[in-house]
């Protein structure tokens, strides 16, 4: 009995002691906290979704605080509000944001390509990729199983027709369905353009009308008829430049498979100012 209540006794003083090193270590190991930190964070959005290029928005917020040169512009989800707010908790200039929308390069629906093969696997494009590149004729094309639709905060994406369609009034920019995309057809881009060509598939212009009637046979017409040569060709797909793109819309009215659209693509920012 005696041996039993040393050894508690023995016990209790062994976690006494660690608990007094441990408070004293936290003391003086302690890294301190800047101030202004608590306000940062508070500005912005907490979507933790990377745009900004940093880990979530605790990196962002400390990259503001510890780095130098660090924008205030660069949570695209948070939009000229957030970048407003931190300016002025910071006591530095205001920078407009640039806004972006997710947009899908590829139409390919069920009305213009048809699939390979019937898939009964796991409902996820990542999962349907693995097996002999996915389910569709096309192997650049939208698999339209939902990953993207299903990890969109905004839930700005449905699927329909076979493939994904992002409704950019609804979208803050975040680029999250972008990274989930297995075949890379989502991609971001400023919500003041008006022109985007809806095909990925770099394959000669035969195999391409083979596998999709909507898709870019790298014919060159756009491309030649571009008032400001904001158009080329490259690697067998139309790709436009949009630091010369004027958003005229004259590539559309030509592109011979209509793989080039003009619309109206603004975000959620410039939705709500309307």
């Amino acid at each position: 009995m005696d041996g039993i209540v040393i050894a508690v006794i023995s016990v209790t003083v062994i976690g006494l002691i660690c608990a007094v090193m441990l408070a004293v270590a936290s003391k003086i190991m302690a890294v301190k906290e800047d101030e202004r930190f608590p306000a940062v964070r508070e500005c912005l959005p907490g979507a933790n979704c990377g745009a900004c290029g940093y880990a979530g928005c605790d990196g962002y917020a400390h990259a503001l605080i510890e780095e130098e040169g660090v924008k205030t512009n660069l949570c695209v989800p948070g939009g000229d509000t957030v970048a407003k707010k931190l300016s002025e908790v910071l006591g530095v200039e205001f920078e407009d944001v640039v806004e972006q929308v997710a947009v899908v390069k590829c139409l390919g629906d069920c009305r213009v390509t048809s699939d390979k093969m019937e898939y009964q696997g796991i409902e996820s494009c990542a999962a349907a990729k693995l097996l002999f590149g996915g389910k569709g004729k096309c192997q650049f094309g939208c698999m339209g199983l939902g990953d993207c639709a299903r990890i969109c905060p905004q839930n700005a994406i449905c699927i329909e027709s076979g493939i994904a369609h992002v409704n950019t009034h609804l979208c803050v920019g975040c680029g999250m369905c972008v990274s989930t995309c297995p075949n890379k057809l989502i991609t971001l881009m400023p919500d003041v353009e008006k022109v985007l060509v809806t095909c990925s598939n770099t394959d000669k212009g035969a195999s391409t009308r083979n596998a999709c009637s909507h898709g870019c046979i790298a014919c060159r017409k756009c491309e030649k008829e571009c008032p400001e040569g904001a158009i080329a060709v490259v690697d067998n797909l139309a790709r436009i430049d949009y630091d010369k793109c004027t958003n005229c819309g004259h590539c559309a009215e030509v592109c011979v498979t209509g793989c080039i659209v003009k619309s109206d693509f603004s975000g959620i920012h410039h939705t709500v100012q309307k």
